[in-house]
């Protein structure tokens, strides 16, 4: 199987284009009805103008209303236990937030069920919002025999503002299975420091560390009970339940110089344990070892609730193989790939947010140049383009502010017509900041163009930017009267020459190559990634550069649109059927 990113709904991908049994290791972190919005940061090229911006990437609310109602009606319709719990859930909790998170999870959870392969494994990660409910819904699908362990990862440090409980500093990961005959290899965590000093306190004359370790048999072994004259010339007796070797065993002990004679006379005959010979310790369900991204984190991409890579190495190399398929339906920006790429592993990744897609391409683009994998759900073609307008606005919205390069808002309502903003410089040293507006409807009228230009004005005003620019983007062609009133607002001079303060950019003559004219724009998604600070000038890139990111890449869009019969709109498999 190919790599693979999937731009969408998961459920909806799930349930039309991953087949059954055709994943080896899922990872999920979805949102955990923290009642948050969670915010993808972008730092402003000048803070003393603009302010730091944060597009809300998802809002982790869920409230009861018609949504909620039909995928619980979706979930209970079949007969089974996940309906038994879930109808359960709801004579306990009643039609309220939680209940519409958790009808939302069952839901996803009985397909990640289905696409999981016998040898598979199912990681959970929750905090104590819901993860009570969580494993209850879990024992539903897979079976109590499903479940492994419930692992407690130290997310952060102490709070110093816990008031009126304890604080909370730890969320839960549980760990399922397939079937008995899932994938395990046991991971080891390295003794260091202090702690290696506590564990191997003694050093031979070669300063190896060693511990001193029992010798004794934990069972009754009556044919290793035998006396053993050492080196030293003193026998020894065996323990009530015998030695833990065979007596040729133990005279390679004796050779080797890795028997610790007893101080006391009557003392046991024990092994030496060498630190540097021992695989380390292996992990318990207590994760203290792996920290949180601190602010300076050379990880960090100001994505929310972002994990560190050694999380998911730690669970990657736990619950498969080199070459295995990793699948996170709620992919973020992108941890559980970059993990899975590391470990020669395949993945497939899928989220609801196109700037999520963008962050990934940036991360994997930098840290594995030659990375292969297709992207699926995105336009590639004006079709394509149209069809998504037609079916799904607000996405069409969000792809095509991103497709300019710009940034959107995170809203779609109650936006004042602005629906994205970027940077751009008009200057060897000086920087501006223009706004989108996306109309992805038929009609079209001049009044769309005065609107933006009235918001330009107003932009210009509030920041003390005089050479604010706006951008209409349209599915469609626009009239001639929104032509005409476009150049009414004139032009403002930059290094390459006067620019429009008002920009038409059609989808048609996006894909034709058409960019907005400025001299050079800020790459919002390299901007995001903290860890990868440079050059401040450097951020800034032609338009072309930044704007043709999409049309770069082996994508296709939604199901059903047209498209270029030789790139597959989607895969090839596809269903909608509920799995009991």
């Amino acid at each position: 199987m190919s790599n693979a990113f999937y731009f969408g709904d998961n459920l909806y991908i799930l349930r039309e284009y991953i087949p059954d049994s055709s994943v080896d290791l899922i990872y999920l972190d979805p949102p955990f009805n923290s009642n948050a919005s969670y915010n993808l940061l972008f730092k402003s090229p000048d803070k003393t103008r603009w302010a730091d911006a944060q597009i809300a990437t998802f809002d982790d609310t869920w409230s009861w209303g018609d949504a909620a109602e039909e995928t619980f009606e979706d979930v209970t319709a079949i007969p089974g236990k996940a309906a038994d719990v879930l109808t359960s859930l709801r004579l306990i909790l009643g039609t309220n937030d939680m209940l519409a998170y958790l009808s939302m999870m069952t839901a996803r959870l009985i397909e990640l069920h289905r696409v999981l392969k016998p040898t598979g494994s199912l990681y959970l990660h929750c905090d104590p919002t819901a993860s009570h409910y969580l494993k209850i819904v879990l024992d539903a699908i897979f079976g109590v025999e499903g479940f492994r362990s419930e692992i407690t990862w130290k997310r952060t440090y102490a709070h110093g503002n816990a008031s009126r409980t304890f604080g909370c500093i730890t969320d839960t990961i549980l760990f399922y299975v397939a079937s008995s005959d899932y994938t395990w290899n046991t991971s080891y965590r390295q003794v260091e420091g202090a702690e290696l000093l506590r564990k191997y306190p003694n050093v031979d004359a070669d300063n190896r560390r060693w511990q001193s370790v029992t010798l004794r048999n934990p069972s009754d072994r009556p044919n290793l009970k035998y006396p053993y004259t050492a080196n030293n010339g003193i026998t020894y007796l065996p323990h009530r339940n015998g030695w833990s070797c065979n007596e040729d065993r133990m005279r390679r002990y004796d050779a080797e110089g890795r028997l610790h004679y007893p101080a006391k006379p009557n003392g046991a005959l024990r092994l030496k344990m060498y630190a540097d010979e021992s695989p380390g310790q292996a992990v318990q369900n207590l994760w203290d070892d792996i920290g949180p991204l601190s602010s300076q984190a050379r990880e960090r991409l100001g994505y929310p609730t972002q994990k560190p890579v050694a999380l998911l190495e730690r669970i990657i190399t736990a619950s498969s193989k080199p070459g295995d398929v990793v699948l996170d339906p709620f992919c973020g920006c992108g941890t559980t790939l970059h993990a899975a790429q590391n470990l020669d592993r395949n993945w497939i990744g899928i989220d609801v947010a196109v700037q999520s897609m963008h962050v990934v391409q940036d991360r994997l683009k930098h840290h594995f140049p030659h990375v292969s994998y297709d992207v699926f759900g995105i336009p590639r073609s004006v079709d394509a383009a149209l069809w998504l307008a037609e079916n799904h606005p607000f996405k069409f919205e969000e792809w095509a502010v991103s497709a300019l390069g710009a940034m959107h808002s995170g809203k779609f309502r109650g936006d004042r017509g602005i629906d994205g903003t970027f940077y751009y410089m008009t200057g060897s040293d000086e920087r501006s900041r223009g706004i989108v507006s996306v109309k992805g409807g038929r009609s079209l009228n001049p009044g769309m163009v005065r609107d933006l230009g009235g918001a330009v004005q107003t932009q210009r005003r509030l920041t003390k930017d005089e050479k604010a620019i706006g951008v209409l983007l349209t599915a469609h062609e626009p009239t001639k009267g929104m032509r005409d009133a476009a150049r009414e607002f004139g032009k403002v001079d930059t290094l390459i020459g006067p620019i429009p303060t008002v920009q038409i950019i059609t989808v048609a003559e996006m894909f034709a190559g058409s960019t907005i004219r400025v001299p050079m724009m800020l790459d919002t998604v390299a901007a995001a990634a903290h860890g990868r600070k440079g050059n401040a000038r450097s951020a800034f890139k032609a338009p072309r550069d930044i704007s043709q990111r999409e049309f770069l890449l082996p994508i296709a869009g939604g199901k059903g649109e047209p498209s270029d019969e030789s790139v597959p709109v989607m895969p090839s498999f596809r269903r909608y059927r509920r799995a009991g």
